[in-house]
C-alpha cells in the first residue's frame, strides 16, 4: 500500500478573509478536495468551499463531491443520550466507509487529499474522528495533518466587538441539547452551538445578556444582542425567516450573566 497524505483544513466561519496564511499554504498542497454534500438545501455551503479553492489555489486541483450519508434524526433517538450517541457513531462509521473508498479511488498513490472544514476542525466537527476510524481499520495507509481555522465563536465575539471571557473568568462551551437539560451551574459566560431549537428561550426569566449571530462572515450575516428576555422573540422571528428563506441556519450565541 502507498501512503496517502490528507490535510484537514479549517477555512473559517464563512468570510474568505478568515482563511489563514497557513490554510492557503495547505490548500495549495492538495491534489483533490473531497467534499461531503448534504443536498440541495445546503448547496451554497458547497459553493462557498469551491469559492475558497478558486480564490486561493494557484495550481491544478480536482473537486470531488460525495453524498453525505443520512443520519438517524428520529425524535425518539435524539431525545435519549444513548440513542443519540449511537446514531452519531453509526453515521460516522458510514462516513468512514464512504470516505475510505473515495480516498482509495480519488487520491493518487503518494498524493494529497484535502477536507475543507467550517471553522476549526477541533470544534464540533467529525472529520478527524472519521480519519482515525479509517486508519484503525488498517485497509488503507493514510497520514494526516490538521490546519486550524477561525471558529464561529471567534467570529461572533468579533462581530459584536466584545471579549469572550472576563478577567479571571471561565467560558463554558456547550450544545443546545445539553443546555436543554440545565443551565450550566456556576457559569457566567456560556457559548452555545448546534442549537436547532433556540433552547435559550426557556431561560428568559434569568438575568442574562445574549449575543447571537447567524451565517457569520457571509453576506447573509445576522446579529442580535441585548437582554435575553427583551430580544429572544426577535431572534426567534429572524431565525425562522432566515430558515424559510435559505432552508437552513448556522448560528451561535453567547449567554452572559451581567
Amino acid at each position: 500500500m502507498s501512503m496517502r497524505r490528507l490535510l484537514v483544513i479549517g477555512i473559517g466561519a464563512g468570510d474568505p478573509d478568515f482563511v489563514t496564511v497557513g490554510a492557503v499554504r495547505a490548500l495549495n498542497e492538495v491534489d483533490v478536495f473531497l467534499v461531503l454534500d448534504k443536498g440541495p438545501a445546503t448547496a451554497d455551503l458547497t459553493a462557498a468551499r469551491r469559492d475558497v479553492c478558486e480564490r486561493f489555489v494557484e495550481g491544478e486541483y480536482r473537486f470531488v463531491e460525495l453524498s453525505d450519508p443520512e443520519r438517524d434524526r428520529d425524535p425518539a433517538s435524539v431525545a435519549k443520550v444513548d440513542r443519540y450517541t449511537r446514531a452519531v457513531d453509526d453515521w460516522r462509521t458510514d462516513r468512514a466507509v464512504l470516505l475510505q473508498q473515495a480516498i482509495a479511488d480519488e487520491v493518487p498513490d503518494g498524493g494529497t487529499g484535502g477536507f475543507l472544514v467550517w471553522g476549526d476542525p477541533s470544534l464540533y466537527d467529525g472529520t478527524i474522528r472519521v480519519l482515525e476510524e479509517i486508519a484503525a481499520a488498517g485497509e488503507l495507509e493514510i497520514e494526516w495533518d490538521v490546519v486550524p481555522g477561525i471558529t464561529s465563536v471567534q467570529a461572533l465575539t468579533a462581530r459584536h466587538r466584545i471579549l469572550l471571557n472576563r478577567v479571571g473568568g471561565a467560558v463554558h462551551l456547550t450544545t443546545g441539547r445539553r443546555l436543554a437539560r440545565e443551565f450550566p451551574p456556576n457559569a457566567d459566560d456560556v457559548v452555545v452551538m448546534l442549537d436547532s431549537e433556540l433552547v435559550c428561550r426557556r431561560y428568559a426569566d434569568l438575568d442574562l445578556d445574549i449575543y447571537w449571530g447567524a451565517f457569520l462572515g457571509t453576506p447573509d450575516e445576522l446579529l442580535v444582542s441585548g437582554k435575553l428576555a427583551d430580544v429572544v422573540d426577535e431572534i426567534a422571528e429572524v431565525r425562522a425567516a432566515a430558515r424559510e428563506r435559505k432552508g437552513w441556519v448556522m448560528d451561535t450565541y453567547l449567554l452572559r450573566r451581567p
